[in-house]
């Protein structure tokens, strides 16, 4: 959940991108990397195999600007896509405040999409997290690709509750932002409502 600082006066969210391997959940993130200008991001942390798979996670903290003088900070993490490193995926879960996942557009990957989503939900019920209330947006990636399937298809495979659905060429940053922009608004919201209750 959001860590609020209160000596340091900064309010730090925690936003997961979940998806299969070689979805483009990296790509996102280096996306957003170049695209920030240096005082509002740290360093771009990512640990990848040489097959150029991320192993463990990426993390970039953002600054969002303050809310009520507090400065609002979300760090940004990438789960390994691999099955086979199911732990780590638990553990990069903890504390998060938002999801994005990152669907792969093409055609034979829809099986990975769904196992994937099926992966998350329970990793986030094992957390004590439930995927109806916790922030959350999909993203179709791969648009530009051959092969792939229709946004109706996809949708319909893969929407879990009526969440945003963002088209997006993350290599050439095509809906990346939209993405972010999306799942940031509704931490924020969440963290408004939450300061109310």
């Amino acid at each position: 959940m959001t860590f609020i600082n209160y000596a340091s006066r900064e309010i730090n969210c925690k936003i997961v991108y979940y998806g299969p391997g070689l979805g483009g959940k990296t790509t996102n993130l280096q996306y957003i990397y170049e695209f920030v200008n240096a005082e509002s991001k740290g360093k771009l942390i990512s640990l990848a195999t040489e097959t150029d798979r991320t192993l463990f996670f990426d993390f970039l903290p953002i600054d969002f600007g303050t809310i009520r003088g507090f400065k609002t900070r979300f760090h940004l993490y990438t789960v390994p896509g691999q099955v086979f490193y199911d732990a780590s995926r638990k553990l990069i879960l903890r504390g998060v405040d938002g999801i994005v996942f990152v669907a792969d557009s093409q055609e034979d990957r829809m099986d990975a999409n769904i196992e994937s989503i099926y992966n998350l939900t329970e990793n986030l019920k094992e957390r004590g997290y439930d995927v109806m209330k916790i922030p959350y947006v999909l993203q179709l990636n791969k648009r530009d690709l051959n092969g792939i399937l229709s946004m109706d298809e996809m949708k319909k495979g893969l929407m879990v509750k009526g969440e945003p659905v963002f088209e997006a060429t993350a290599v050439k940053g095509g809906g990346v932002l939209e993405t972010l922009e999306s799942i940031a608004k509704q931490v924020l919201y969440e963290l408004r409502r939450g300061a109310r209750e």
